[in-house]
């Protein structure tokens, strides 16, 4: 196992490991994501996730008095095609103590307000060791080479915005929530997983379909064996993957998330679709669908829930991608996407070694949003 310190700031230590100690997830399990005002919600299944990752994930961490007060993940892979391909590290589990912690005291809040600009420039550090990659051990990166850094974030949250910012970090494209709910889902006798033999000729329709994606791995596509797909004859004409998760939801902004935080849980089908305190959901990931096929994509994802026992399915697609308009017009989503408000999401890229000529491509490009990497 890997785990050295970096550097030393004040009273502070920041080491790099290759494994989620006890006292990481503990912070890791207490964390409430997202910005006052906007969604917060925790998540439920970080333990699998980092699992999953194996030895391509390392944490760095901010020590006080060798006791963890801050860490970040970061996941490594070969993304992209073409042009677009390139070494990188997606950025998950930015997590410090204190900041969105619930329930607080008013006194727990005022002080909270009174330490941001500390805090900030603890994680403006952590950052930047992201800029030299080489340091998190991670095998054939090398000092000098092409690499990206990458991260997701809320649009409503501007202290994370600012903080990706000073740490040279470039907004590239933005994405949406695609909620699909049923009441009842039923099975379609069309639908099925897809058998080991057949992961080849899947990675080979994904890789064509998002050939002109910035961000794009199958690296998780089949994890756990849940690729679902409809056959046409002998061609595969839908596919999405799945990934059940479980998340906590303690606010959902606006007048209807009142209505989904306050009212859904005590109304008999819709409570089905949404309870704040487990909000169990599937992943739709890594989807695919034939032009002109989009009603077997509404099949396969009702056949999705059915089996998996869920009622309703979420992915994040880049709202200026073709995917996104076929599903958007093309299939029936059901009562959740009607009511939720959700606020677009923003793609940030630090771009290390590259020419502003290379860069370009990326802005242009729709960019792959890992369902597998943001749930």
């Amino acid at each position: 196992m890997i785990e050295r310190t970096v550097f030393s700031y004040k009273d502070l230590e920041v080491r790099v490991s290759d494994h989620a100690s006890e006292e990481i997830m503990d912070l890791l399990n207490h964390t409430i994501h997202g910005a006052e005002g906007g969604m917060r919600y925790s998540l439920t299944n970080i333990s699998q996730r980092i699992s999953a990752y194996k030895d391509s994930i390392r944490f760095v961490s901010l020590y006080k008095k060798n006791h963890v007060t801050g860490t970040i993940g970061s996941c490594f892979r070969i993304s992209g095609q073409g042009a677009l391909e390139c070494p990188s590290s997606y950025l998950k589990y930015l997590s410090f103590q204190a900041p969105f912690q619930a329930p607080l005291t008013w006194r727990e809040r005022r002080e909270q307000t009174q330490a941001p600009e500390k805090e900030d420039s603890f994680k403006h550090k952590v950052l930047e060791i992201f800029s030299k990659p080489h340091l998190l051990e991670i095998k054939n990166v090398n000092e000098g080479d092409r690499h990206l850094m990458y991260a997701f974030i809320e649009s409503m949250n501007e202290r994370s915005k600012n903080l990706v910012n000073k740490a040279g970090y470039e907004y590239i494209r933005s994405f949406l929530t695609v909620a699909f709910s049923r009441f009842s889902p039923k099975i379609s006798p069309e639908v099925r997983k897809i058998n080991k033999d057949e992961r080849e000729e899947v990675k080979k329709i994904l890789s064509e379909y998002y050939s002109g994606y910035s961000l794009f791995t199958t690296d998780n596509t089949f994890h756990d064996d849940r690729y679902y797909i409809i056959r046409k004859g002998n061609e595969i004409i839908a596919g999405a993957s799945v990934y059940p998760a479980v998340n906590k939801i303690y606010h959902v902004p606006g007048v209807w998330g009142w209505i989904l935080m306050k009212v859904f849980p005590y109304i008999p089908y819709y409570r089905r679709l949404f309870h704040p305190g487990e909000f169990r959901f599937l992943v739709f990931d890594s989807i695919y669908c034939k032009e002109g096929e989009e009603k077997s994509l509404e099949k396969l994802f009702e056949t999705a829930c059915a089996v998996e026992g869920c009622y309703t399915g979420l992915s994040w697609l880049d709202d200026r991608s073709d995917l996104y308009d076929r599903i958007r017009t093309g299939v029936n989503l059901g009562a959740l996407n009607r009511l939720l408000n959700a606020k677009p999401g923003l793609v940030f890229i630090r771009f290390i070694n590259f020419d502003e000529k290379d860069k370009s491509a990326f802005y242009e490009a729709p960019a792959y949003i890992s369902g597998f990497d943001f749930s």
